[in-house]
């Protein structure tokens, strides 16, 4: 069995800025996949933003009960109304996505997308497994920050301000290549492939389930933490993980390079030639930038800022502003 040839994005909130909706767009233009399915678990707010979306040729809008869903994954995993239980106890909408995204992996299959990405090339090659995580190169995994070991604590922080350095010099994302293999390649549930009822994804949500309740709510437990935790279980013909360059090609912190001013950008440089989705992190260092997004906005610096530069490559036609 090959993963279904469909991309599912969740959001959870009523408005939703043009930066994801550039997300939504560039999947179903250069995905390649048969359709891109925006999971909304609210009433979208109505303006050009989500009138693009209904333009859009592959895109479906589902108005998602999560509740519902996560009582279907419960049922067939048996495991009483846990999921539900804990969807209702969390408050952050991150932590609500990662249990509501595994359960739609886990009961459709497909591949997932966080809305933080551009995609740039056919996701179609990735289909022929029976389910795909990616990595990117960290410096905190939770291994390290839950040891109590001097020596690992000074490599990291030395790791640390290594990066942060790296993250301000201009051009700084260069430098870093010639280091990233120092830092540690964690997996990451931004961008994550499965056949329906896939082995990872049930044991997912139930390693979410058997988590303490009090670390359930800490930040990276139910996502990157907990996914690593899990991969070293599957041998590599049940799971495939992918290496950065394919969704990560700019680490987290030195990602703020795609939002820096930069002198005729050129993103055959940026883009390894595997690359096939770009995750820029909103998390982290670009989440200021998200409000100013706009068709008109990238217009404007497409020759000035990497991200803008990106988007007007895998968009041929932007949306309009009225």
């Amino acid at each position: 069995m090959t993963i279904p040839a469909c991309v599912h994005f969740c959001w959870i909130g009523k408005r939703l800025p043009w930066a994801y909706v550039f997300a939504v767009l560039s999947a179903a233009e250069r995905g390649g996949m048969d359709e891109v399915v925006l999971h909304h678990t609210d009433e979208l707010e109505d303006g050009p933003e989500l009138r693009a979306l209904r333009q859009a040729s592959g895109v479906r809008l589902e108005l998602t009960d999560p509740m519902a869903r996560l009582a279907q994954a419960q049922t067939r995993l048996g495991v009483g109304e846990g999921l539900t239980a804990l969807y209702a106890r969390l408050t952050s909408p991150v932590m609500r996505a990662d249990v509501l995204r595994a359960a739609i992996l886990y009961l459709e299959g497909g591949i997932y997308l966080d809305l933080d990405t551009i995609t740039v090339a056919s996701l179609r090659p990735l289909l022929g497994v029976p389910q795909f995580v990616g990595s990117e190169f960290i410096v905190w995994p939770h291994a390290v920050r839950s040891s109590r070991s001097p020596l690992i604590w000074a490599k990291h922080l030395t790791l640390d301000v290594l990066r942060k350095a790296m993250r301000l010099l201009p051009g700084g994302w260069r430098a870093f290549r010639r280091v990233e293999e120092w830092y540690f390649p964690g997996v990451n549930n931004a961008v994550m492939g499965a056949t329906p009822g896939a082995a990872l994804f049930g044991a997912y949500l139930r390693a979410m389930l058997a988590l303490p309740r009090e670390r359930q709510t800490e930040p990276y437990a139910l996502g990157p933490d907990l996914l690593q935790a899990l991969i070293s279980h599957y041998p590599a013909e049940e799971l495939t993980i992918h290496p950065p360059p394919v969704f990560y090609p700019l680490a987290p912190e030195i990602s703020e390079h795609w939002f820096r001013p930069s002198r005729a950008p050129r993103l055959e440089q940026v883009l390894p030639p595997d690359t096939r989705v770009v995750h820029w992190y909103a998390s982290v260092r670009s989440k200021p930038y998200v409000a100013r997004i706009s068709p008109g906005y990238v217009r404007e610096h497409r020759d000035s800022q990497l991200y803008s530069a990106l988007v007007c490559s895998a968009l041929h036609g932007l949306p309009g502003l009225a």
